[in-house]
């Protein structure tokens, strides 16, 4: 087999930044996919190593959407309502990662919470690539720079990356939930039940139950 040369590099990372921030963001949903697929074959420290890389996988992802994608997305009128969703749905993956992070292969329930972390996971995925409904899908109607912020999305995601490998990525904050500030209490407490609903239907997507 080839090594591949310095240009080979360049030519295969220059592609990668032309792709579209729908294509990149759809792609880290694959890739996630993949690797739950595997921590549930794993057990003991190979499957910890698994989670970490996921939960370290998912934190970044997130960063990409709340700091570009979601942002770029309200500015171009996509619907609100749908764009609160997100959010709140983001919120409650930090809490079930920050939750995961905390445990290791030998605590109690640790494979359940890894169960419902996928199945969270794969509603958020679905909720955002509905072909006519979702967000990714109201960006392309609604005129947003795709080309232009999958450059953005790439250039951060590289330093997200490096972070990550130094073990220094930020711990994940819900943005809407347990929040001060201008967020009312009506709107915590709503926040709070959509978690709590998307947490039941985890778990019995999860179990069976």
């Amino acid at each position: 087999m080839k090594t591949p040369t310095r240009k080979t590099k360049a030519k295969s990372k220059s592609s990668a930044a032309q792709q579209d921030a729908v294509a990149l963001l759809k792609a880290d949903h694959r890739k996630v996919e993949g690797l739950f697929k595997k921590a549930e074959k794993a057990s003991g420290s190979a499957k910890e190593k698994l989670v970490a890389q996921i939960c370290n996988e998912l934190i970044i992802h997130t960063m990409l959407e709340e700091e570009i994608f979601y942002p770029a997305c309200r500015a171009d009128d996509v619907e609100e309502d749908k764009m609160d969703e997100a959010q709140v749905e983001h919120d409650g993956a930090k809490i079930l990662i920050n939750d995961v992070k905390d445990a290791d292969a030998e605590s109690e329930a640790y494979d359940a919470k890894v169960k419902v972390l996928s199945e969270y996971i794969k509603h958020h995925v679905k909720e955002e690539e509905k072909p006519r409904t979702g967000v990714f899908a109201e960006a392309k109607r609604k005129g947003a720079d795709l080309a232009g912020l999958g450059e953005q999305i790439m250039s951060r995601k590289e330093e997200l990356m490096e972070q990550a490998e130094s073990d220094s990525l930020p711990a994940p904050e819900p943005k809407t939930v347990g929040v001060g500030g201008g967020s009312s209490r009506a709107s915590r407490k709503s926040n709070g039940g959509s978690l709590r609903n998307m947490a039941l239907a985890a778990k019995r997507a999860a179990f069976g139950k």
